[in-house]
């Protein structure tokens, strides 16, 4: 009789699960099927077809994907290659107190043909993927001008602080914060805009707000100090390099395809007034989706002009780039490399790039499926954000680890006895 498991039944979404099948006849082939509802009630769904063993087993740890979603020897391809049904939706976690539950189907091969009757499936289960730890605190934020929510881990601490901020999607999202808070980070999501009582649009960008995000966060008796980090992408990570830039707090900065250069709104801080650089709307691409295409806007500004750019060398903390190198949005390639050689003219060496061919704009955690484009406030019909999936699924495995571990070196004084 056929069994599915998968191992463990409930864990982090970072975590990986061994998924294996017993009880097959010899080399026979089966579907192996995912399925979650995200908070909408969009539908994602993944498959991939494998061939038995002569002992009649299926491991996904060693054995390769014939067809479907993807091909190849990948243990979590069906969590990376789920795809909505319903077109341009992202999977984002809204609320992190409960889990996603993603189902998993054992099943014969089959293809839909109208009037025939599937086959029940020959064994199923039920995985429960949290962005929350068991232990992990969510406290509501809302102090003078700030308002997000603050993650702790469990214990006494002190515990590394970072601040986390997204980019044009707005609102407050809180799964990179929890999902930190769960690996031991104190950590703040922070809303600037189209949420609670803030502006409905970024009209400025006012960086005295984020410098407050920053007090708030060191003065709370849980964070260790005496500086904080920064993860952030888009236009969070154009935030982010100003922050790291105009504030002595700032000790880390992971800037996830972000722009070097001030893009489209002025930031403003104590009186200075940054304004955007020029960009030319005749570089906006509609693809053969009918999607936008940014990331040549700024070519003949960015590229040529070094006036224009942030000037990083004045930063005291250390900067971690995480690019994908397929980033349809912005030429995420050539600002973090523009970046790094305008340090290494000053002499600086407080830089990691991490860049890596096939990835999109929206670079995650572990394990979440890509999202090529998806639709935004102020892009009709959307975006494009690119990527492929099997290295986009690559490189988010692989910059997590390097996100936290970066995160750790450089905000906790002594490494060592913390861990």
């Amino acid at each position: 009789m056929a069994k599915l498991t998968a191992v463990p039944l409930t864990a982090l979404v970072d975590e990986p699960v061994h998924i294996r099948v017993t009880g097959l006849a010899p080399f026979q082939v089966v579907c192996l099927q995912a399925s979650l509802k995200d908070e909408k009630g969009v539908l994602f769904r993944s498959q991939a077809f494998y061939r038995a063993s002569e002992m009649g087993e299926v491991d996904l740890k060693h054995d390769s994907s014939l067809g479907g979603d993807y091909m190849g020897v990948h243990p979590m391809g069906l969590f990376w290659s789920l795809k909505p049904e319903k077109p341009l939706s992202r999977l984002l976690k809204r609320n992190v107190n409960i889990p996603h539950q993603l189902h998993i189907k054992l099943c014969y091969p089959y293809f839909p043909v109208e009037g025939i009757v599937v086959s029940p499936p020959l064994d199923s289960l039920i995985l429960e993927r949290w962005y929350k730890a068991p232990g992990v605190t969510r406290i509501q934020v809302k102090e003078g001008r700030i308002r997000g929510a603050l993650f702790l881990p469990p214990g006494e601490g002190p515990f590394p602080g970072v601040i986390d901020l997204f980019g044009v999607a707005g609102g407050l999202i809180e799964f990179r914060a929890s999902l930190l808070a769960s690996h031991g980070f104190a950590t703040l999501a922070l809303a600037y805009f189209g949420y609670d009582d803030l502006p409905s649009r970024l009209e400025k960008i006012d960086l005295e707000y984020f410098e407050e995000g920053v007090e708030f966060l060191l003065r709370h008796p849980k964070v260790l100090g005496p500086g904080v980090g920064i993860i952030s992408v888009c236009i969070g990570a154009e935030i982010g390099l100003s922050m790291a830039i105009s504030l002595k707090q700032i000790t880390a900065a992971v800037l996830i395809n972000g722009p070097n250069f001030v893009s489209g709104i002025p930031h403003v801080y104590r009186g200075q007034v940054n304004p955007p650089i020029p960009f030319n709307e005749e570089f906006i691409l509609t693809n053969a989706l009918g999607l936008a295409e940014f990331y040549r806007t700024f070519e003949e500004t960015a590229d040529k002009d070094s006036k224009y750019c942030f000037p990083i060398e004045k930063a005291h903390g250390h900067f971690l780039f995480v690019v994908g190198e397929d980033d349809k949005n912005l030429n995420s390639k050539v600002h973090a490399n523009q970046a790094t050689a305008q340090l290494m003219k000053n002499g600086k060496k407080n830089w990691t790039l991490l860049s890596y061919p096939g990835a999109g704009h929206l670079i995650e955690p572990p394990y979440s499926p890509l999202c090529p484009a998806s639709r935004t406030p102020s892009v009709i019909p959307g975006v494009y954000w690119g990527g492929e999936v099997i290295p986009h699924a690559a490189a988010q495995e692989h910059a997590w680890k390097e996100i936290q571990k970066f995160l750790k070196q450089h905000l906790i004084p002594d490494l060592r006895s913390w861990l």
